[in-house]
């Protein structure tokens, strides 16, 4: 791992981003997972309207990035963020959420935007 640094500042608005559940287990999910917003509607039953805020909040800090693939919006983790290192080391301690994308692969709604 680079040497990085960030100031207290930056460290806490980025924490305070990852307070939220629901955000700290997007992040997670995209650490082994690229996902759509539809996945994340299904798996948090929430609106498409609040996941599309919680996206827009990872991606304005520069923690998510997004891809477009044909009609679809594919997001990721951003490995390039000067953030990463600091999200990397607290999703090591997280457990893995993959379940619920593997519940998702059950009912037939895990998106393959090809």
């Amino acid at each position: 791992m680079k040497d990085f640094s960030l100031d207290l500042e930056q460290a806490a608005v980025i924490l305070k981003l990852l307070g939220d559940k629901t955000r700290l287990t997007m992040v997670k999910l995209l650490e082994s997972n690229d996902c759509c917003v539809c996945e994340f509607v299904e798996i948090f039953k929430a609106s498409q309207p609040a996941i599309s805020q919680h996206i827009r909040k990872l991606k304005d800090a520069g923690i998510v990035r997004e891809t477009r693939r044909g009609q679809w919006i594919i997001y990721s983790l951003n490995k390039e963020s000067a953030y990463y290192p600091l999200v990397q080391s607290l999703l090591h301690f997280l457990p893995s959420q993959n379940e619920k994308l593997q519940e998702l692969e059950k009912q037939g709604l895990r998106i393959t935007c090809e």
